[in-house]
């Protein structure tokens, strides 16, 4: 999951440009922003990275408030947050879990942690990535589905169903169009006394008939 896009949010230049050639050496796609604001701007656009490493403290919206911002949102895909932080009391952290980051990494960061917790967070984009896709396809898939509803005009006499376009179908094409609902004919009991068996019978009778003039 080398190509997932990262986002690395940091004021500090040196710090933000360690981080970056940290995940660049791992493979991965970075863009850089200086401040809250330009994280936050980068985070709206349709393309935005999956994952966002984000400090703390910005000029211009912080991290925890960047996290909150985005849990607000309704997204299939939601943003993969870590925050960059100094702070590394029980209460920061908990605090800013609470914000919406999924996890954390103190500053200044070991390179091997660092990376270990962002393929955490490859690994997770990429099963919601997955999940999601899944969903767009079933919705694609139950959008296709065209259900039978309402009122349906039938045929007093040969049961044809009259169709928006007023053209009049057997009941079984009709039923195939509507629903992909696919027909195998048979009798029912029935129509197999009235209708099938006299025929049989019929058949029968000419046969026998047949015979005894050959025989003749």
């Amino acid at each position: 999951m080398s190509d997932v896009p990262i986002l690395v949010a940091d004021d500090d230049s040196v710090s933000r440009t360690v981080v970056a050639a940290m995940l660049r050496k791992a493979g991965y796609q970075v863009q850089l922003a200086s401040d809250g604001d330009q994280a936050w701007a980068a985070l709206q656009r349709p393309t935005a990275p999956s994952i966002a490493v984000l400090d703390w403290m910005m000029p211009g919206i912080d991290g925890p408030e960047i996290c909150k911002r985005i849990r607000q949102k309704e997204m299939a895909s939601p943003t993969y947050i870590i925050l960059l932080t100094s702070r590394d009391a029980s209460a920061d952290i908990v605090a800013g879990l609470r914000a919406g980051a999924n996890d954390y990494v103190t500053k200044p960061p070991n390179e091997d942690e660092l990376l270990a917790r962002v393929s955490v967070g490859a690994r997770v984009v990429g099963l919601q990535h997955a999940l999601a896709d899944r969903v767009r396809r079933l919705e694609e898939a139950l959008s296709n589905v065209k259900q039978l509803q309402g009122l349906l005009p039938i045929c007093s006499y040969c049961k044809r169903i009259r169709d928006d376009q007023n053209y009049w179908q057997q009941v079984e094409s009709y039923i195939t169009v509507h629903s992909g609902v696919q027909f195998s004919h048979s009798y029912c009991p029935d129509c197999y006394e009235q209708h099938v068996k006299p025929q049989l019978d019929a058949l029968d009778c000419e046969i026998d008939d047949s015979d005894g003039q050959t025989r003749a």
